[in-house]
């Protein structure tokens, strides 16, 4: 299962960079534009982690972690506060009301998505560790969902091994003799032939709606996922 994000920012520009780039990572992303909305949005579906703006309508950040806060059902949700506020007694204000990390604007996406991923693992592992994403490939180990730009691609059991094995690291080139070692072992008997042919079913599925290979072939060397 994705993990859940609700962005809480009245920057509309802001709010969609963020939903777009989340979505992009794996994650399922709403977002509200006002302190209200959040909490009513929290206690209708109780995200895994809140980006929460300092500033927004009716209630502000603060007020809004401050209500998480003491929410039983929410008394240990993860939030990141985003503010354009870089004063020490803000930051000190805004993580002593109950913010799990503070992050100042501007800031480099990369910097929140690795914020973002540094929280979720401290507050529950198991949605770090069970998800692999690559690109607008998500991979999720508990479920055995596959999803591509949010299309859900069926996998056969060596199909997925494989894509899991490839995600686990993007861009690096597997030779055929390595595939067959992590995915069948050493113990069996393995063509070199039937790489290809499972290596080609992964890359049709994957391919299936999609304009850009996701698999390279390296002429004398093996397969790779694309990186980028």
């Amino acid at each position: 299962m994705k993990p859940y994000v609700l962005i809480v920012e009245d920057e509309e520009a802001l709010a969609t960079l963020l939903h777009y780039n989340l979505g992009k990572e794996g994650y399922d992303a709403d977002i509200a534009s006002d302190g209200e909305e959040a909490l009513l949005m929290v206690s209708e579906r109780t995200p895994d982690l809140v980006v929460l703006d300092w500033m927004l309508p009716k209630l502000s950040g603060i007020e809004v972690c401050r209500c998480l806060r003491a929410t039983q059902s929410a008394q240990k949700l993860p939030i990141i506060m985003l503010t354009a506020r870089s004063e020490e007694d803000e930051r000190v204000r805004g993580l002593d009301t109950g913010a799990d990390d503070f992050i100042t604007k501007p800031f480099a996406m990369t910097e929140l998505l690795a914020r973002i991923r540094a929280v979720l693992r401290r507050a529950n592992p198991s949605l770090i560790e069970d998800m692999l994403t690559c690109g607008d490939l998500v991979l999720d180990r508990t479920t055995h969902r596959v999803m591509r730009a949010d299309v859900d691609i069926p996998l056969g059991p060596t199909e997925f091994r494989l894509l899991e094995h490839f995600m686990s690291q993007p861009g690096r080139v597997f030779s055929r003799t390595q595939l067959i070692d992590a995915i069948w072992g050493t113990e069996i008997d393995v063509e070199i032939r039937t790489v290809d042919v499972h290596v080609g079913r992964l890359r049709r599925a994957l391919n299936a709606n999609a304009e850009r290979d996701a698999i390279r072939t390296i002429r004398s060397a093996g397969y790779a996922l694309r990186a980028d």
